[in-house]
């Protein structure tokens, strides 16, 4: 690895850890590149142009390591399911190859909920095309459903997951034992599928079209 790209590694893992443990508002820019090890202070400035690079960056490479996992699923898939699994299981899978501790499901739960990256994350869809295309045959196969439920249920989708992840990240620090993530894959695959395939219930009572307005993440 070229000593520029080696720094420029060290610096977004340095941010994943510290944007993981402390909040993405809570840190520097001179912090991430004095744990990165980089005499640099705007080393940050220098390889990716600020902190919206970064995030940036961060983001990027969380997408880019689920894309041809997540694709050579989904070519296989035959089920709602599999359909499932091919979104579930490369993130679960790419947690379960980090070095320990990781600290990825953590940032990537906060970036979803941050000002700063929720933007970011809106228009990132080029950088996960594969996903895209199982939220349609998602919606295609559950098509005996009202739509706009069968795509509120799908935004949930990687809320719980992440939300999940992030909790095993923090109790495998906490307690040294390291997490199971291929079973959280196939429990949260189970899950989730029950989920979505759910009916829709309407409470007596419920006035003509106000269970029309369901819950959007």
């Amino acid at each position: 690895m070229a000593r520029s790209e080696a720094a420029r590694t060290a610096l977004l893992d340095a941010a994943e850890r510290l944007f993981a443990r402390s909040g993405i508002s809570h840190v520097s820019d001179r912090k991430v590149a004095e744990t990165a090890g980089n005499t640099n202070h705007s080393a940050v400035g220098y390889y990716f142009g600020g902190r919206e690079g970064l995030l940036r960056a961060l983001l990027t490479r969380h997408l880019s390591e689920l894309e041809e996992p997540r694709r050579a699923l989904f070519e296989r898939s035959d089920s709602l399911l599999d359909d499932v699994r091919a979104l579930v299981v490369p993130v679960t899978d790419t947690l379960a190859g980090l070095p320990r501790p990781t600290w990825r499901a953590r940032f990537v739960s906060q970036a979803m909920h941050h000002p700063a990256t929720t933007e970011l994350l809106s228009g990132m869809a080029a950088q996960a095309p594969t996903a895209t295309l199982v939220i349609r045959s998602v919606v295609t196969r559950l098509d005996h459903l009202p739509r706009d439920i069968v795509r509120s249920r799908a935004a949930l989708m990687t809320h719980i997951v992440m939300s999940a992840c992030a909790d095993m990240e923090e109790l495998a620090e906490r307690d040294g034992k390291p997490p199971r993530w291929h079973a959280a894959g196939d429990f949260l695959s189970d899950s989730i599928a029950g989920m979505l395939a759910a009916p829709v219930s309407r409470r007596p009572g419920t006035p003509p079209g106000e269970d029309d307005e369901r819950f959007l993440p």
